[in-house]
């Protein structure tokens, strides 16, 4: 054996944190290779066939006879390790903390943990090590370390179970991951000890995320304030598992990643809703906790309602490990997830003023911008809708404003209802409308509820308790073509909002009790949503309840009572809409915040309608008399647009402007389609004679 000499860390420009780790390290892993000379001395003294080129290709009668006298190994030298920790004891009291020494504080290693640490990682930091381990193990072909070999480096006899069972399944070593324990299907004493490449990079110096659990973790920015500091103070006692109901899911993990980092620790944060899609979920958890046991952090996980049943188990692993452990979600603490009890919080909800300061502190230099405060995001939702903001402001060349703020925020929705309802994004305005001022002045008001609701029945605490939520719901009642569904869409472009028209066709199900998960799951989708929900011929399921006379008015009834109470709990913005309102069940439209009918237009009304319709850049002739449409035809706004729509077909098929005997006809078309009778008196001198 050559006399090299022992390990020392390369000075390379390291922040002082690695370069502590990097000495420590070394001068620990410069006694592995003193311990490991010492045994391969004693191995040689007893082994006289050393120096055969075959060795551990076979085994010789000699080697069969010396194996039946030999005993154990004598324990080998630990001498050199106290003057060692002393001096990192020195480096610790200096504020140069070595990070072997803090993970053995934060994984409750034993110094005898440490050493098999230390074992199984030599001969991944110095190809020396690598082979010599191979002539200790007799085998040139096994270059790792093995628990009877780490047992023999250690003085230790490998009957000893309270040292083999450092490294069994339970044992901090392998329960953490720091240590893998592989070739399963071998003897204990000849298994492969291997340190993950994450293990090793970390006490290294480096803080780079291991890349399988890349796609699990979130970043998330803080939200500090009174309740972060709260839970800040419970953390630095002692607390190890927090859960923090977010009804809005909007500000619990934010709120965590405040209190972690207060409390002096590296917030690791999961998302769960993309742990639970992948198929080694519990292996990625694994990960997930020793990254943050490496960093000396904090485990953030949310939200739990994506494990659905699996929840139990993984959140039981979860609270097993050696670091504090927040958990999010919107359901109430199951004590069934987990034996550790754990400490309950109540995520805030943002006020108007909460979010307009992250809206400003987002924009920067941009703050001066009107900011949509009325909608509910949270404060990774505010971040990303101001650089998409931003980046479609950069695409128009234009500087970042309100428009831009409200299609970012309207990207932040999730498209979880999408596959539940039909999304409409809001083209028209108020302009577009053509309804009495009464209807306008309701609308209005129905916006201006919606754009406060935060103030009213949040901060003023206008709305009593009983579960009630603080959505605003209207009921739209009036004939079909009344603008029943333009009003919904002008609404939902006041407020920068997206339109979700439910599509009743998978809401409403033969089956019993099915009709009701469906609207479960539209609310629940809804909830997270920043948009308004159109329920369009609303009376299909809103309708009255009645006397039971067989098991179908019974299920009936129970599909009208599950809607009044989770309408009643309903946070959003719903619009009801329906051609008889007559067929509404009393008891919703006592829950409705506003209803607006919406009368057929009378001749002024339909003159600007007709109008709006017959306009450039439609080609209209001279000879389109609107005075005569709106006074001699007794049509909705829809039924107008319609006719319109016809008549621009015959214009674009014949390649001229449109003229009167074009309206005419599709005039005469949509009275067939309602199914009413084409009168001379009613089309005068323009209807031809036959």
């Amino acid at each position: 054996m050559s006399a090299e000499p022992g390990l020392s860390p390369a000075r390379l420009e390291l922040p002082v944190d690695a370069l502590a780790a990097s000495e420590h390290l070394g001068s620990r892993l410069g006694l592995i290779e003193t311990r490991v000379r010492t045994l391969v001395d004693q191995r040689r003294q007893d082994d006289p066939a050393v120096e055969d080129p075959f060795r551990g290709l076979y085994l010789s009668e000699e080697d069969v006879d010396r194996l039946l006298t030999s005993s154990e190994s004598a324990p080998a030298s630990l001498d050199g390790l106290l003057p060692v920790e002393q001096a990192q004891d020195e480096c610790e009291a200096a504020g140069r903390a070595s990070r072997l020494r803090r993970l053995q504080r934060t994984a409750a290693l034993t110094a005898l943990d440490v050493e098999f640490l230390l074992i199984a990682l030599a001969p991944d930091l110095d190809g020396r090590l690598e082979r010599l381990y191979g002539w200790l193990n007799d085998d040139v072909t096994r270059r790792r370390a093995t628990p009877g070999l780490a047992l023999a480096l250690c003085g230790v006899p490998t009957s000893a179970a309270s040292a083999r069972a450092r490294l069994a399944p339970s044992g901090a070593l392998v329960r953490h991951g720091l240590v893998v324990v592989e070739e399963a299907d071998r003897p204990f004493l000849g298994r492969a000890l291997r340190v993950p490449d994450r293990v090793t990079s970390h006490l290294l110096g480096d803080d780079t995320p291991d890349a399988s659990v890349a796609d699990v973790l979130a970043t998330m920015p803080p939200l500090p304030g009174a309740e972060s500091d709260r839970l800040t103070h419970q953390l630095q006692r002692g607390v190890r598992l927090v859960y923090l109901h977010d009804r809005g899911r909007l500000t619990g993990t934010a709120l965590a990643v405040a209190a972690v980092e207060a409390a002096g620790r590296r917030p690791v944060v999961v998302d769960l809703a993309q742990l639970a899609t992948a198929a080694d979920r519990e292996q990625l958890l694994t990960l997930a906790g020793r990254e943050a046991l490496l960093q000396d952090g904090a485990l953030i996980a949310g939200p739990i309602e994506a494990l659905a049943e699996a929840g139990a188990a993984l959140v039981r692993r979860l609270a097993a490990l050696p670091v504090p452990v927040v958990v999010t979600g919107q359901s109430t603490w199951d004590p069934r997830w987990s034996g550790h009890v754990p400490l309950l919080v109540s995520a805030p909800i943002l006020a108007p003023h909460e979010r307009e300061r992250l809206w400003r502190a987002a924009l920067g230099p941009d703050r001066d911008v009107v900011v949509p405060v009325h909608l509910h995001l949270g404060p990774d939702q505010i971040d990303r809708a101001v650089t998409a903001a931003r980046l479609a402001a950069d695409l128009a060349g234009t500087p970042i404003g309100e428009n831009d703020l409200q299609a970012g925020a309207r990207s932040q929705n999730t498209a979880g209802l999408e596959r539940l309802t039909h999304r409409i994004e809001p083209m028209v305005g108020w302009v577009d409308l053509v309804l009495p001022d009464a209807v306008h002045g309701q609308l209005r008001e129905l916006a201006a509820r919606a754009r406060h609701r935060d103030q009213v029945l949040g901060t003023w605490k206008m709305r009593p308790g009983g579960g009630r939520g603080r959505g605003v719901t209207a009921l739209f009642a009036g004939d079909s073509g009344t603008g029943k569904t333009m009003s919904a869409e002008v609404i939902a472009a006041e407020l920068g909002l997206d339109l979700y028209q439910v599509d009743l066709a998978t809401v409403v199900d033969k089956y019993v009790g099915e009709t009701e998960k469906n609207l479960e799951r539209i609310f629940s989708e809804a909830a997270g949503v920043n948009a308004v929900l159109l329920f369009d011929e609303a009376d299909a399921v809103f309708g009255k309840r009645s006397e039971v006379r067989d098991a179908h008015d019974r299920y009936a009834n129970v599909e009208s009572a599950f809607l009044l109470q989770r309408m009643e709990s309903f946070d959003g913005l719903a619009v009801l809409s329906t051609n008889l309102r007559a067929n509404i069940d009393e008891a919703f439209t006592r829950r409705l915040d506003v209803i607006i009918d919406f009368p057929a237009p009378d001749e002024t009304s339909r003159r600007a309608l007709w109008h709006r319709c017959l306009t450039a850049p439609l080609p209209i002739g001279e000879d389109v008399d609107l005075d005569f449409c709106a006074r001699a035809f007794e049509l909705t706004g829809g039924n107008i647009r319609s006719v319109a729509v016809t008549a621009a077909y015959r214009c674009a098929a014949s390649g001229r402007p449109v003229s009167m005997a074009d309206v005419i006809t599709a005039v005469q078309q949509e009275y067939r389609k309602l199914g009413r009778l084409v009168l001379r008196e009613e089309f005068g001198t323009h209807l031809p004679r036959s």
